[in-house]
């Protein structure tokens, strides 16, 4: 015999925290929509975005390396998967809702277009006059209008509870206004433990691709304070880190995070004692995060990484790569809309000729891009 929705929406209420928002208490969606008998509201969130079309297209988008420079380093889906991983042990640790969280992480990126950062600043910059580019704003809109899967109506039909928590992503920019909420409130703590297990995951991961390439040793890391930490902690020294330890290394900076924010949270919490997750949202502050040693440790390894990986002469000759395509290709759709596919060029005259090759674009992989390039500039490639 099968667990019943309402079993489950049981489940949470008797084991929950208080502060926890309980899919039985969600405001639902915008358009009416009759819940599964074996799922909760938030499970059956957290499945349409796995199945959705911009969900499948991260595997080969870019999280730091382009995607023909080699199979072993993350791409944007493994980043998704990874951040959703962490957060879910903080969202079990601290008795909140574990779907909830796994639903806003796995969106968290839908919205990225090719070759990662490089891509966005360049679409960005194409579209200054026309309201600019934020993949945040964009998984936003992929969620609620993009995603065609439904006849009588746009985008996933998620709950307001995981659009807000899109919404209130706080590592990029908070979007309150798409979402009808408050931008002086809080997301709640489901949406912080996403926040913070992005950053976390960001870190972390790209520290193991960056060691991994060559762009720096363990002797340029000895200027970190929390590698030296780490260093001290496995008993460690060397110039030269082989591949078992390296992973080591990586899975103890994971916990080492990990065991600070649930430490510093659960302190906060105590604190606050809150009684509803309206007593996170009206705080003054976020309640998940680090505490102060810990947080000036993960901003000095983010510098260390700006410096030494993301402006490192090879990274950056991706990233301009990247820029050159995605800024040829936006040019030559502008010029002549009609090289769009028919559902595109559709929407030109209800979001704007410049949104609507902007959208295009954000869909592609990085393969995609690469061969749309080709077809659009290359002489001997067929369109």
């Amino acid at each position: 015999m099968y667990a019943t929705r309402e079993r489950l929406e049981e489940i949470e209420a008797q084991t929950l925290a208080p502060y926890a928002l309980l899919s039985r208490n969600s405001q639902g969606r915008e358009y009416p929509d009759s819940e599964p008998r074996y799922r909760t509201a938030f499970q059956r969130d957290r499945d349409r975005i796995v199945h959705s079309a911009a969900f499948r297209r991260l595997e080969y988008k870019t999280q730091v390396f382009v995607n023909d420079e080699g199979d072993y380093y993350r791409t944007r889906l493994t980043h998704t998967l990874e951040v959703a991983q962490i957060a879910r042990t903080i969202a079990r640790a601290l008795r909140v809702n574990e779907d909830l969280v796994e639903a806003i992480t796995l969106a968290h990126d839908l919205g990225h277009p090719p070759f990662g950062h490089a891509g966005e600043d360049a679409l960005n910059a194409l579209m200054q006059d026309y309201g600019g580019f934020n993949h945040n704003h964009q998984s936003y809109r992929v969620v609620t209008e993009l995603e065609e899967r439904y006849s009588d109506h746009p985008g996933l039909n998620l709950t307001r509870e995981t659009l807000a928590g899109i919404a209130k992503h706080e590592t990029t920019s908070d979007l309150s206004h798409l979402a009808g909420l408050d931008p002086n409130s809080r997301g709640s703590i489901e949406a912080q433990i996403a926040d913070a297990s992005d950053s976390l995951a960001y870190n972390a991961h790209d520290l193991d691709d960056g060691l991994r390439a060559g762009l720096f040793t363990p002797a340029d890391l000895e200027q970190v304070e929390i590698w030296r930490v780490l260093c001290d902690r496995l008993n460690w020294r060397g110039e030269v880190i082989d591949e078992i330890t390296r992973h080591t290394f990586i899975r103890e900076l994971v916990g080492l995070q990990v065991d600070d924010i649930l430490e510093c949270t659960a302190k906060k919490l105590a604190e606050l004692n809150p009684q509803s997750p309206q007593d996170i949202q009206r705080h003054s502050e976020n309640v998940v995060g680090y505490s102060e040693s810990m947080r000036r440790q993960h901003q000095e390894l983010k510098q260390f990484l700006y410096d030494h990986m993301y402006y490192h002469f090879r990274v950056i000759r991706m990233k301009k790569r990247g820029e050159q395509f995605i800024t040829a290709i936006f040019n030559s759709l502008v010029r002549e809309p009609r090289q769009m596919p028919p559902e595109y060029l559709a929407d030109v005259d209800r979001i704007g000729l410049h949104r609507a090759v902007a959208d295009y674009i954000a869909s592609m992989t990085d393969r995609g891009a690469l061969l749309e390039y080709r077809q659009l500039y290359d002489p001997v490639t067929r369109p």
